[in-house]
């Protein structure tokens, strides 16, 4: 997705460890035509899956899945990383890292939310190491579901999450996938 491509080269920022900060466009500050362009591709590239709910992890992912949900016309579903005092019932849990924060956590989703032979559609944001697309793949499993497939804006291709999903046979479509990135040479697309 070129459009997608020239905005991160152009508004996003390498910082150390291999982090690429794209908060005035995608995860902090939300440029919403973007998202709508996003959304649109990703039901371009999934046209014809059939799909019953979008999944994805709270936060940064929500507003992307939101997008695209609105091209499926499908609820979206989220997991929270800590039980709200306001959530009852029995609960789906994984346990995630995220490499981004360096932190361990626990994703969650009410079971009234995600039924069995529902045909899931994971959407998010990033993907480094893949921990929480397969947090939420363990949900959607527990839960009965089949997984339909992944959506990522953006894989850094360099690290082993987009290898690790597609060697399990997760389709994956990742809409910019970053062969490489460093403050001195920029940001490297996969052609």
């Amino acid at each position: 997705m070129e459009l997608l491509k020239e905005r991160i080269r152009r508004d996003g920022k390498i910082l150390p460890g291999n982090i690429l900060n794209v908060g005035s466009f995608l995860n902090q500050q939300i440029d919403i035509a973007l998202y709508d362009e996003i959304g649109k591709e990703f039901a371009r590239r999934f046209v014809g899956v059939p799909v019953t709910r979008i999944l994805t992890v709270e936060a940064s992912g929500i507003g992307i899945a939101c997008a695209a949900a609105r091209h499926f016309a499908v609820p979206v579903v989220f997991a929270r990383k800590f039980r709200a005092k306001n959530v009852s019932g029995d609960a789906y849990t994984a346990e995630v890292t995220s490499y981004t924060h360096g932190l361990d956590y626990v994703i969650s989703i009410q079971k009234e939310f995600i039924r069995r032979n529902d045909s899931i559609l994971l959407i998010d944001d990033f993907l480094a190491n893949g921990c929480a697309l397969e947090g939420l793949i363990a949900l959607a499993e527990a839960a009965g579901a089949n997984v339909a497939g992944a959506g990522v804006v953006i894989e850094k291709g360099f690290q082993n999450g987009g290898r690790r999903l597609r060697d399990r046979g997760i389709r994956l479509e990742s809409l910019a996938i970053i062969e490489r990135m460093s403050a001195e040479d920029g940001i490297v697309f996969r052609p």
